[in-house]
């Protein structure tokens, strides 16, 4: 007996035939266009095919049995084979009860239940580290905990375990990498030591990393080229109102790439004329909203964003399943607009930069620049008082003896 869908008529066989219906409403629901559905309902017609083969229950599908079905297919086609492509079925399979959340989920290391769960819920509710770097922070240290545990477990890590793991992410990585699985790792050791996780202090194995700093001036970006980022933008497809609200907010605002990506829709107070922005250290501030910025983000949102009640940023990807922005999106937003302009690529904080040196060109007081750009520290403000050279000059003395000898 088959079951017949209408995304293309794809045949199923085998315990998944009497799920075909409800698995494309659930498509629909996330976006998925018509050729996407049609991929999605091969992959669950060949997991049907490969349970019924091997005389498996539904119910029983586990995570080994699930990356058994991954090889196999991996061997035999030459897409769709990883977890990310099966995660929608998966995913909609858990929660309508079909299999166990367990089955869904990737395989974890043994110490998630117990170290990285404890040491997500310090980050988030302790810390008052945002979600997404705390996810960044715990998908560092459970790699490195994959690697380099010790045969004989966790609670016998040394120093030279760690030094190792830091020397050895450098080998064909930029010292950005190795400095976040640095602050990642430093943080999971100082967590370890003082919950008594680890009876040792394994802190001081974490290497400072350095990297050459060109220049100690921050350089922002002209008002000509923010005005060419802003033109290259096509505001006629949905693609192009997004991307075109966001420069706005980056350029208007100077905001992170993460309070963009982390803004919601209750975020936006439209009487009053208001943002409210989720900043670093879980610290929330109200911005005005100027009329400029918020004409660009109601295009948006009444013309390119997609109705879906359940997903609540502000900006979300296009292409389903529809999902929030993250950090990294939102600079390559800013690094394709960069290259539409025929501009050497740079990413947001270029744009915050040009902000903050529009305002001392304006002559606003480093306090109220400092408010808006929302420094926890004055001296960080401080140092776009140095951007203005000319200023500067005239501050400068004569040098003793360098004047015209009679």
């Amino acid at each position: 007996m088959t079951a017949s869908t209408r995304a293309g008529r794809v045949q199923i066989h085998g315990p998944l035939q009497n799920h075909a219906e409800g698995f494309e409403a659930e498509l629909l629901r996330l976006g998925f266009t018509p050729a996407a559905r049609v991929n999605q309902f091969y992959l669950l017609a060949h997991l049907s095919r490969w349970i019924e083969a091997e005389g498996m229950r539904l119910g029983d599908l586990t995570v080994l049995q699930v990356d058994a079905f991954l090889a196999e297919r991996k061997a035999t086609h030459s897409a769709l084979f990883t977890r990310k492509a099966l995660r929608p079925l998966l995913g909609w399979l858990a929660e309508s009860g079909v299999i166990t959340a367990e089955a869904a989920s990737p395989p974890r290391s043994p110490e998630d239940p117990t170290v990285l769960v404890r040491f997500e819920r310090y980050l988030l509710t302790e810390r008052h580290i945002g979600a997404r770097t705390t996810e960044a922070y715990v998908v560092r240290v459970r790699r490195f905990l994959e690697t380099y545990r010790p045969p004989d477990g966790f609670a016998s890590l040394s120093g030279a375990d760690v030094t190792r793991a830091l020397l050895d992410e450098g080998v064909g990585r930029a010292p950005a990498s190795v400095k976040k699985l640095g602050y990642a790792l430093r943080a999971f050791f100082r967590f370890c030591y003082v919950t008594g996780e680890l009876d040792h202090d394994l802190t001081g194995a974490t290497l400072v990393i350095r990297e050459p700093v060109p220049s100690l001036l921050p350089v922002g970006a002209s008002a000509a080229q923010i005005e060419t980022l802003l033109q290259s933008c096509d505001r006629d497809t949905a693609v192009g109102r997004r991307e075109y609200a966001v420069i706005m907010l980056l350029t208007r605002l100077g905001l992170r790439a993460g309070e963009v990506a982390g803004m919601l829709l209750e975020d936006i107070h439209w009487r009053h004329g208001e943002v409210l922005i989720r900043g670093k250290g879980a610290k929330h501030e109200c911005l005005p909203l100027p009329a400029e910025v918020g004409a660009a983000v109601v295009d948006y949102l009444m013309h390119a964003r997609p109705t879906e009640p359940s997903l609540r940023e502000v900006f979300c990807t296009v292409r389903a399943p529809r999902r929030g922005l993250t950090s990294p999106a939102v600079w390559l937003i800013a690094t394709r607009a960069c290259t539409r302009a025929h501009l050497e690529p740079f990413g947001p904080h270029r744009l915050r930069h040009g902000l903050a040196e529009a305002m001392v060109a304006a002559e606003v007081p480093l306090a109220a620049i400092g408010q808006v750009l929302r420094h926890a520290d004055p001296a960080t403000t401080a140092n776009y008082a140095r951007v203005d050279v000319v200023r500067l000059r005239q501050l400068a003395q004569p040098w003793p003896g360098g004047g015209e000898q009679s």
